[in-house]
């Protein structure tokens, strides 16, 4: 079984960044990619970028492009979302989560807070 721990959460003023990590452990066969989600207040989660783990492909939310990139580190099981420029509207609890298979994020972690005051 795969666990997912987050870090790099916390409160930053607009216009400031953050660096948010998330290592994966466990029982880890495959990881066809892992990827950044999110949940603002009152809202439904949404997706935020995601990347492949052979290639490193990428693939991100048109709210976020330009500002934030995710990376990934294969040799740790490790992701990366560097955010900057964020907005008030970036508030949000983010989840990492893992495509084991191909078929959807099917691994998710606890979250971390992100808020961000104007």
């Amino acid at each position: 079984q795969v666990q997912l721990v987050e870090s790099g959460g916390g409160l930053v003023q607009a216009g400031g960044s953050l660096r948010l990590s998330c290592a994966a452990s466990g029982s880890i066969f495959r990881l066809n990619s892992m990827g950044w989600y999110r949940q603002p207040p009152g809202k439904q989660r949404e997706l935020v970028a995601t990347i492949t783990t052979s290639s490193g492909r990428t693939n991100y939310a048109d709210s976020v492009k330009g500002r934030f990139t995710i990376s990934r580190d294969i040799t740790r099981n490790t992701v990366y979302l560097q955010m900057n420029t964020l907005k008030p509207e970036d508030t949000a609890v983010y989840y990492c989560a893992v495509d084991q298979y191909g078929a959807g994020p099917g691994v998710w972690g606890q979250g971390t807070q992100v808020t961000v005051s104007s």
